[in-house]
């Protein structure tokens, strides 16, 4: 069984990645010795006395399989706690859920589209407010802050552009302020990016993509660094009550421990992949932070340690893209992304359709652009259905 979660949880033992991401919060459990944490499929627990438990209650306030997963994900971001929750946009939520009406979040110009809608037509309800920047550049987001400012939101590399944020440099900006920087890491996870480490104070996840893998579990997790942010997450998660079942957490343990492997052959396919575009006859121009024409490849090459597998081509317009979409047999055209198979999407009309003409035309997002998610297939072989699409 996991730790009980009143107790304190002393730093992880020193020890690699990959092998944290085996052992982390997933010691054999006690009773049977089965090496994988079981499911705890219960509501409930029988208290001994009044007053009495034995470390847990009621499952919307936690659970051993939870408990095993957030303790896992806190030592594979080098955090001081993780908070999951039942998706990537939930996750998003809670974040924003510890503001107050009348305080002011700068969130990059250049995200998810669910991320603006979320704080637009949702949030902006209840008195928060959002003004948009490059977060390519430091002094836009400081130009960006006001005296009510307690939030900086920002992914790196963006979806579905692969712009970059200067996470050191935004760290210090929103620091200097008084605000705090949380970083959507969803693109790279904590085996490629380690925003942490380089000042952010909060990272945000998608556990539907990487660290699940396999397209088959839904999920969000909030990482901190300070007792006080667990604290409030924690509330959030028994209040709110938008938690991740005992089942979704045991599919992203599963996952979780084959990440590293996942993600050294992600990122060499990636590279094999946007290297096989960039040359293509077809393609007007590639969106990889891991090739060197792309303006920001030696931030990459300081703040992540690889490019991973997520990029985005240029067609020249609407029904290039949609050719190639629809000639695909290998790749699978489907929302998600950072599942082991290929998946490939039209950003325009999928995942930023809710930003409208205006706010797509505003970040450069165009009707021909398609993004991919090259899996772990032979890259041979995705190559070869990416060139049966892009024939002319």
């Amino acid at each position: 069984m996991p730790d009980d979660p009143r107790s304190p949880k002393p730093a992880a033992a020193p020890a690699a990645f990959d092998t944290l991401a085996i052992h982390a919060g997933q010691s054999p459990d006690p009773a049977t010795g089965a090496v994988n944490v079981p499911i705890y499929a219960t509501s409930t627990y029988v208290q001994p006395e009044l007053g009495q438990n034995l470390g847990y209650e009621y499952s919307r306030v936690s659970n051993p399989t939870r408990t095993a997963l957030e303790q896992n994900l806190a030592a594979l971001e080098g955090g001081h706690s993780a908070h999951v929750f039942a998706s990537g946009m939930a996750a998003i939520h809670a974040v924003a859920g510890r503001l107050a009406a009348g305080d002011h979040v700068v969130c990059g110009s250049n995200v998810y589209g669910g991320t603006p809608r979320l704080f637009n037509q949702v949030l902006a309800r209840f008195g928060l407010r959002f003004t948009y920047a490059d977060t390519r550049q430091p002094q836009a987001v400081e130009a960006a802050i006001e005296s009510a400012t307690k939030l900086v939101f920002v992914e790196t590399p963006t979806n579905p552009l692969m712009e970059l944020c200067d996470l050191r440099a935004c760290a210090e900006v929103a620091h200097r302020h008084g605000a705090e920087l949380a970083v959507d890491n969803t693109f790279m996870s904590p085996y490629l990016q380690r925003p942490l480490e380089l000042g952010a104070d909060l990272v945000v996840h998608s556990t539907t993509k990487y660290l699940n893998g396999h397209s088959d579990g839904l999920g969000g997790v909030v990482v901190t660094t300070t007792e006080r942010q667990a604290e409030d997450l924690r509330f959030l998660q028994k209040a709110a009550g938008a938690i991740l079942s005992p089942f979704e957490c045991f599919l992203i343990l599963r996952g979780v421990k084959t990440l590293p492997v996942r993600m050294r052959q992600h990122d060499a396919n990636g590279r094999r992949i946007a290297k096989f575009l960039e040359a293509h006859a077809s393609v007007r121009r590639v969106f990889y932070p891991g090739l060197e024409q792309h303006p920001q490849y030696e931030l990459a090459r300081r703040q992540m340690a690889g490019f991973g597998g997520m990029m985005t081509f240029e067609t020249g317009s609407l029904e290039a893209a949609r050719r190639v979409l629809n000639r695909v047999r290998l790749c699978s055209l489907a929302e998600s992304l950072g599942g082991v198979e290929t998946l490939i999407s039209h950003p325009a009309t999928m995942t930023h359709a809710a930003i409208g003409a205006e706010g797509r035309a505003a970040i450069g997002l165009t009707d021909g652009m398609v993004r991919l998610s090259v899996g772990l297939e032979d890259a041979a072989d995705i190559e070869a259905d990416l060139a049966n699409a892009l024939a002319r």
